[in-house]
């Protein structure tokens, strides 16, 4: 039961072939009819027809041959709509009749190539993704660009990455065109992942020189707030107090409001002259 069921999980792991997806459908099956040792009839021809002074041997490898060609064939087929597989020439053998679905499918080997090498000198490197990944996706490309003939020295590539880099890389940039020696791919990742972090770090001391200045501005700003209002207040008790002392200025004579000292002095005064 168990082996039925993994035998199901990796047959529904080929992903169905449509019009965009043959070079997917092709690794999918590779690898899965090779992780179920039955990849035999795909890498071998079929061995010659048996007769009676066949060895053990050979009966043996013809047994496992048939039987690594009919699960293929059936695998191959489950992951095929019926429209495609209608317009496939029948075969009786596997790899026969996955060279014939990669007739149908096969790609214009100028438009691949225009498209990957397209790709190789647009890509850039926007800081999101892991750098080394990153380079690892451009090598890639350079050999899908190997496969179809056309081969970029190394040297090339480093450039290529190089170039692709932001300016946050500039100074790591300058620093390689000044020297005489060139790096190697392998040099060329391990120098991006260093200066990568040391820019990551350096961002991190920025920004946290940023808010230490900008929480001490605060304070300050808040202290000289204080202070302003402290004074605010002070003044306001001054004048205050000034308007009190003006109140409780009395008449020299009868000791009441300052109008009534000036009544008392006009009327002193008018005494006087009598």
């Amino acid at each position: 039961m168990n082996s039925a069921s993994s035998i199901s999980a990796n047959v529904n792991n080929i992903p169905v072939l449509n019009g965009t997806n043959f070079k997917k459908w092709k690794e999918h099956v590779i690898i899965v009819l090779g992780c179920m040792d039955l990849d035999f009839a795909l890498r071998e021809d079929r061995p010659s027809d048996l007769t009676s002074a066949s060895t053990v041997e050979q009966r043996s490898t013809m047994e496992k041959w048939e039987r690594s060609n009919r699960m293929s064939l059936m695998i191959m087929k489950h992951s095929i709509p019926e429209a495609i597989r209608g317009a496939i020439p029948e075969e009786t053998q596997a790899k026969a009749f996955l060279d014939q679905i990669a007739n149908r499918f096969a790609a214009n080997e100028k438009v691949e190539t225009s498209t990957i090498l397209n790709k190789l000198v647009s890509i850039r490197y926007k800081g999101k993704e892991n750098i080394r990944e990153y380079i690892m996706e451009m090598s890639n490309l350079v050999t899908r660009l190997k496969a179809l003939k056309l081969e970029l020295s190394e040297d090339i590539l480093v450039h290529l990455v190089l170039i692709s880099l932001p300016t946050q890389f500039s100074p790591f940039k300058i620093s390689y065109n000044t020297q005489k020696e060139k790096w190697t791919l392998n040099e060329l990742i391990a120098q991006c992942v260093q200066e990568e972090e040391r820019l990551k770090q350096e961002k991190i001391e920025s920004a946290h020189l940023a808010s230490t200045s900008h929480g001490f501005g605060t304070n300050k700003k808040r202290k000289r707030d204080n202070k302003g209002k402290q004074t605010a207040v002070s003044e306001t008790s001054k004048q205050k107090e000034q308007k009190k002392q003006d109140k409780e200025i009395t008449c020299f004579f009868c000791k009441k409001a300052v109008w009534t000292r000036i009544f008392h002095v006009t009327y002193w005064e008018g005494t006087s002259r009598r």
